[in-house]
């Protein structure tokens, strides 16, 4: 059975204790290990870390780790709404204000036609001078 814990309890409970998604995570053991730094667990140390979580785009492998650490959930009455992300971060969506340019900006026109001009230059030339 799932242990149900509330946000006053995570809140006393500031040596690691986090929430993630409704969870309830105790990072005191990892939070020498974290990848991004100490600093950033221990600031968020007894509060949400949901937002921060997704945004800094964790691995697959790192939900695994989490999952490890999980001590229970928040109770049902204090859950908070969050946008589920999806792993869209990982792949690559053109902009699409980067369009391609337009085909006149994109075609040989000007150096076709300095070419036909460095030939009508030649061919007067050798017409009128040699």
């Amino acid at each position: 059975m799932v242990r149900l814990i509330t946000r006053k309890e995570v809140e006393k409970h500031k040596n690691g204790w986090i929430i993630i998604h409704n969870s309830v995570y105790d990072m005191s053991k990892f939070i020498p290990e974290h990848p991004g730094g100490e600093e950033v667990l221990l600031e968020l140390e007894g509060f949400d870390a949901t937002e921060g979580f997704e945004d800094a785009g964790h691995t697959p492998d790192a939900r695994g780790i989490l999952a490890k650490l999980k001590v229970g959930e928040l109770e049902k009455t204090e859950h908070t709404e969050f946008e589920a992300k999806t792993e869209d971060w990982l792949v690559y969506t053109p902009d699409p204000k980067e369009e391609e340019p337009p085909a006149s900006e994109n075609s040989l026109t000007v150096p076709i036609i300095i070419g036909l001009v460095a030939i009508l230059i030649c061919f007067f030339y050798y017409y009128y001078f040699v």
